[in-house]
Formats: C-alpha cells, sequence, structure tokens
C-alpha cells in the first residue's frame, strides 16, 4: 500500500509518474528560448514582503532605464540571436510624468518593435496592468488592447504569488488579489494575447493553498479553450521562494534563504500531474534552482529549459545563486547530460 511507504519512496513514485506522463504528453525532447530579460525599473510604490528588488524614487540602487539604455539591452539580444524579450518593472508613480502611464508603457513597447520587429515582446504582468489602467482611470480591456495594438505579443503570468488572498494579505498585502489577477489573465486570452502562468512556492503557503492555485490556473486554461479565446496559458513555471536579501519580515518567518529542492521538485511532479494536458509545457527556474536544479526537474516533469534571460535582477537581488545569464550551449549541454534532445523554440513553444 502507498500509505505504508516511506516518504521518501512516495516521493520517488510521484516523480516516476509525472516523468513518464510528461513523456507521453510532449516526448523526450527539451526546448529552450534565447531571450533577455529587461526590468527597466526598480521604483516601485508597493512594498511586498519577499522583494529585494524594489527601491524609492532617489533611493542608493534605484534606477529608471533610458529609451537609449533599452535599445542598447534590445541590441545586445538581437546580436545573439534572441527571439524574444522579456520586459517587466516596478510600479513607478513617474510614469504619468509624460500625461498618462499608459503613454509611457506604450512607448517601451514602439521603442522596441520599431527597431526590432521581428522580436516577440513578452511583457506586463496582470499587476502592471491593473496599475496603468488605476493610474488613468482606464478599464483593464483598454489597457490590454493599446498595448497590443502598439506591438505587445504576450504577457508573462507573473504577479500570481500564491492565488491565495489570505497568503496575500502577508506576502504582497498591496498586489492585486486573487480575483482581479484571474480576471486580467482571462480577458488577455479573450483578446489574444497568450499569457504563462507562475507560483511562487515554498514560503508561508501549505499545500492546500497550492493545489487551489494549480485548480484556478486549471480553469482559466479551460475557460480559454471551451470559449474558444484566440489565446491562452503557453506554459507554467515554479518560482520558489529565495529569501536571502528579502525583507526580513518574511525571511524570519520562512527561516531559510535558498529553496529545498527536494520540495520544489515534488511541487514540480503533482503541477505535471495535476494541470495535465491543459498546460502541457512545465519550466523550472535555474536562475532560483541552479542550473542542476533545473536538470533535475526535467527528470520531474518539465520538459522546457527555460531561456538564456542574459539579464535578472529581480530574483538575484533576492539572493539566488543561479546566476543572470545562461548560454545557449550551456543549456544545451545539460539537456544532453540527460540523455536527452534539445530544440530551441519562440516564445509560443513552435519549434524552430
Amino acid at each position: 500500500m502507498l500509505l505504508n511507504q516511506t516518504e521518501q519512496e512516495v516521493r520517488a513514485i510521484i516523480g516516476q509518474s509525472a516523468d513518464k506522463l510528461r513523456q507521453k504528453q510532449v516526448g523526450d525532447r527539451v526546448t529552450y528560448v534565447i531571450n533577455r530579460n529587461i526590468n527597466f525599473t526598480n521604483i516601485c510604490e508597493q512594498h511586498c514582503n519577499f522583494c529585494a528588488f524594489r527601491r524609492d524614487e532617489g533611493e542608493d540602487g534605484a534606477f529608471w532605464l533610458t529609451r537609449h539604455q533599452i535599445i542598447e539591452k534590445a541590441t545586445d539580444a538581437v546580436e545573439k540571436k534572441a527571439t524574444e524579450i522579456c520586459m517587466q518593472g516596478g510600479l513607478n508613480p513617474q510614469a504619468k510624468l509624460q500625461g498618462k502611464s499608459l503613454n509611457y508603457y506604450q512607448e517601451l513597447v514602439t521603442t522596441i518593435k520599431q527597431e526590432f520587429p521581428q522580436l516577440h515582446l513578452h511583457a506586463f504582468s496582470p499587476q502592471e496592468i491593473q496599475f496603468i489602467a488605476r493610474e488613468d482611470n482606464l478599464s483593464y480591456g483598454d489597457v490590454i488592447i493599446a498595448l497590443r495594438d502598439s506591438g505587445l505579443d504576450s504577457m508573462p503570468g507573473t504577479a500570481a504569488e500564491v492565488l491565495d488572498n489570505k497568503v496575500r494579505r502577508v506576502i504582497c498585502p498591496e498586489k492585486i488579489n486573487t480575483e482581479t489577477w484571474l480576471e486580467i489573465i482571462s480577458l488577455a486570452h479573450s483578446l489574444g494575447v497568450p499569457t504563462t502562468s507562475t507560483m511562487l512556492c515554498g514560503h508561508i503557503e501549505n499545500s492546500r493553498q497550492q493545489i487551489n492555485h494549480l485548480m484556478q490556473l486549471k480553469q482559466l486554461q479551460k475557460i480559454a479553450i471551451e470559449n474558444d479565446y484566440p489565446a491562452k496559458i503557453t506554459e507554467f513555471i515554479l518560482l520558489p521562494f529565495v529569501g536571502q536579501d528579502a525583507p526580513k519580515s518574511l525571511r524570519n518567518r520562512v527561516g531559510r534563504d535558498q529553496p529545498i529542492l527536494e520540495d520544489t521538485l515534488l511541487l514540480t511532479a503533482v503541477s505535471r500531474l495535476f494541470l495535465g494536458e491543459l498546460i502541457p509545457n512545465h519550466q523550472p527556474s535555474w536562475v532560483k534552482i541552479g542550473l542542476h536544479g533545473a536538470k533535475e526537474a526535467l527528470k520531474w516533469g518539465c520538459n522546457d529549459i527555460g531561456g538564456t534571460l542574459m539579464e535578472e535582477h529581480i530574483t538575484t537581488m533576492a539572493g539566488a545563486t543561479g546566476g543572470t545569464y545562461m548560454a545557449v550551449e550551456t543549456l544545451r549541454e545539460a539537456i544532453k547530460s540527460l540523455g536527452r534532445s534539445y530544440q530551441q523554440r519562440n516564445t509560443l513553444y513552435e519549434l524552430l
């Protein structure tokens, strides 16, 4: 009987089951994307308890990239054969200096797309959509449509943290609630903007709240499919909490600085088993658990190793040890060491 076996044996069975399901659903090939991350500002009005990235205006370490700096970073990405720019930043109230916050965000989009129309622009979480809508007194739909028509190709499903308002009131009390996050993601799908999905795990949430989070993602995808929306969730990414340089209030409560790899792998496997064919692409975060951890995750249900990133501030400033850049050859060698084949993809999981 399963209940009479040791916890280690049970974990191994779950991992093996997830690996077999991964093989059945998407095969043995591991995909990767060549992308560049651009954090355009760390000035933010919010004070999330897990965030070591945000700064106040004028504070040491605060930054706000200029148009020229963004173009420089995008140019570097193109020279390294990137197909995607991932762009997110703090909620900077000064965005209204140009008249409306939406004007500033649209300029971020057009700055890149006019110079490099071939790049897929993956940008702006539901929290950023809500921020623009609130600042300019617009509907969420108006904001998404304006950004989409300016050249936005897809949205990251970040700011989800854990989709449980009890947890959110502790770790991110100023952020949007669960219902608003779900509303904005579903609206994006209905307007033809694909999204990813994420979970920030390994802090104060319990297993029931983790499963409920996955349940709500599953329901989102069902809604998109059943209503024949032009877009849906493209992938699921587990983001284990890194507390080394995070604010003391949450770090002390969690009681450790780095993720527990064994727990991350177990939840990786559970996520594959739970989400099934509705969200078939699963990706680990090598920034948070290192390349070794990401390789292990490929044995526990993941079929994608993520992107090159080239630059990453949010997790690194929290004390993550995985690094900020992963060369294509490094990703390929990691995949080959598992006896698996590799294939470059684009943001929407179309093979290149």
